[in-house]
């Protein structure tokens, strides 16, 4: 199997699952795109292991997932991502949080409070913007801005847990903290109800409108670290940031039975100038 072809299976994936995130990689040098694609489709192969109906052992395959990202790839995902990993000097540490987060989902169906929703998101977001750190490349050291990729990664997981609290009801999950739908008076019945019913109730628009304003603080905490990026990946990023941000603005109580998303209008006037800003800066560059 050659490379290309692996990549190529990967960018699939990719095109077809994460439209957003696919629209800003084409942002990016040429280059760098396989591997944000590779990336991607790792973790889409996980995500839908535990999502998977009818699967007896989803342990068991998370662990034989782990186990093969040692051996000889056979795939052409992993075949694609040990590429990855080699030329860009990926920590293998970065995959087992991310698996060991997976796992969560097996057996967590809430967290208490932000803070232990924050020990899932280490691993399920937080490493997802350390890995792509070194694909984008800074101009400062890697380490400084690891902070701000690490939390960059819990802005947009955060806001796909707004956008998606109807679906992962049906899977039995809950990400919204606890202690924030108690201080409004919601729990998992009502949040139901609401699905069932089609109906919004002031409580659970509350509820949203708080955990809302927090996502906002943690992009803009997180903006910071879009300058420390090379001058190249930043159109991609800062395109990204933009359209992730912008469905915030979409969340009431409608994503209970819906799935809300940036109209076609918006991405294409915040993609094209950062298409014009990705050319100038590659010209820049050469």
């Amino acid at each position: 199997m050659s490379l290309d072809t692996a990549y190529a299976a990967c960018r699939r994936v990719n095109a077809r699952y994460g439209k957003t995130f696919f629209l800003a990689t084409t942002l990016l040098r040429p280059e760098q795109r396989p591997a944000v694609h590779a990336l991607y489709a790792f973790a889409r192969w996980a995500d839908e292991i535990v999502d998977a109906a009818g699967v007896d052992d989803r342990q068991g395959e998370l662990d034989r997932l782990e186990r093969m990202l040692d051996k000889e790839p056979s795939n052409p995902v992993l075949h694609a991502l040990a590429d990855t990993m080699r030329r860009y000097d990926i920590n293998r540490s970065l995959f087992t949080d991310f698996l060991a987060s997976m796992r969560m989902d097996l057996h967590v169906t809430e967290y208490a409070d932000l803070d232990a929703l924050g020990v899932y998101m280490h691993g399920s977001a937080e490493v997802i913007g350390l890995q792509m750190l070194p694909v984008l490349g800074t101009v400062v050291p890697r380490a400084d801005a690891e902070p701000y990729a690490a939390r960059l990664g819990v802005a947009f997981q955060l806001t796909n847990f707004l956008r998606d609290v109807g679906e992962d009801l049906d899977r039995g999950r809950v990400y919204l903290p606890q202690d924030v739908l108690v201080a409004h008076g919601v729990d998992r019945d009502l949040l139901q109800w609401c699905r069932r019913s089609r109906r919004a109730d002031g409580r659970v628009q509350r509820a949203l409108g708080e955990l809302v304003a927090h996502s906002y603080a943690i992009y803009q905490s997180a903006e910071p670290g879009i300058a420390m990026l090379s001058p190249s990946s930043r159109p991609c990023m800062q395109t990204a940031f933009t359209l992730y941000r912008d469905i915030l603005g979409l969340i009431g109580c409608e994503v209970l039975w819906r799935r809300v998303a940036v109209p076609n209008s918006r991405r294409l006037a915040v993609a094209v100038p950062g298409a014009g800003r990705a050319l100038l800066a590659r010209a820049m560059t050469r």
